[in-house]
């Protein structure tokens, strides 16, 4: 046998189990492919979030009289130079919620604002203002700067995304973190969500129209995303971590016999 004929041998026998495994049938890629055209009845209003410990909200307060608003603007525009084990650090601006659910208000002090909405909270600092009589006419805004969701997993970029609408479906998500890639488990997604102390956990078939009417179509703030690899990736990893040292061996052989060819 000529060493020409070994070396196709060879390549033949380390090219056949890949071939071979790409053969494989594929699960279905598609989204939704159960869903027509079709009108679906808006039942999933953006997910409403409660405040908890450590979220960090900007609230603006204005009125008729400027001067007098700017005692409670203050902690919206200075930075907090916070000293750690590895240095001094700027921490952004915003009122942060302690861990017993209350943030600290000028003038009005102390606020327990653990378990409202945003929107109750506004409502909760306007009819302080009004009943004190610090302001007349107040207008709060409240918005959250702390609203992210994570993404992982088999996706193009792994990643965790900041929110300032405060509003993002899973979809968007997906969408911002480079898609679900082709190994990754479309029927299969898993939204991790912590609520009252509690981390709840639930799978969603994003092939399947029943996403459109679900409660976890809209994220909230700081759940997690994770979307698992399918059978095609585990399988393929295996091979290829079986096939390397198979290669390796046959290679070797080929070199092995063509010295001996070489030397007669």
């Amino acid at each position: 046998m000529s060493l020409k004929s070994i070396s196709q041998l060879a390549a033949a026998a380390f090219l056949f189990p890949l071939i071979f495994s790409s053969c494989a049938n594929v699960r279905k890629t598609e989204y939704f492919a159960d869903q027509q055209d079709s009108i679906i009845k808006s039942s999933n209003a953006a997910a409403q979030s409660f405040i908890q410990p450590n979220d960090i909200f900007s609230i603006t307060v204005s009125s008729l009289n400027p001067t007098a608003t700017v005692i409670f603007n203050t902690p919206n525009i200075s930075n907090v130079i916070a000293t750690t084990a590895t240095g001094s650090s700027l921490q952004s601006p915003g009122y942060l919620v302690n861990l017993d659910g209350i943030i600290q208000f000028p003038v009005i002090g102390d606020i327990k604002v653990a378990g409202l909405t945003t929107n109750q909270l506004r409502l909760k600092i306007t009819k302080e203002l009004l009943d004190r009589k610090l302001l007349v006419d107040a207008v709060v805004v409240v918005r959250q700067l702390n609203f992210k969701v994570s993404v992982l997993g088999e996706v193009g970029h792994p990643t965790v995304i900041s929110v300032p609408s405060e509003k993002i479906s899973l979809l968007e998500a997906l969408g911002l973190a480079g898609d679900i890639t082709i190994y990754g488990k479309k029927d299969n997604v898993m939204v991790i969500r912590e609520e009252n102390g509690e981390k709840k956990i639930k799978r969603l078939d994003l092939n399947s129209k029943d996403l459109f009417t679900s409660q976890y179509y809209y994220l909230k703030s700081n759940d997690i995303v994770y979307v698992e690899a399918n059978r095609a990736k585990v399988n393929n990893s295996s091979q290829s971590t079986q096939l390397i040292p198979i290669g390796l061996s046959i290679l070797s052989f080929v070199a092995i016999i063509a010295t001996v060819i070489i030397r007669k």
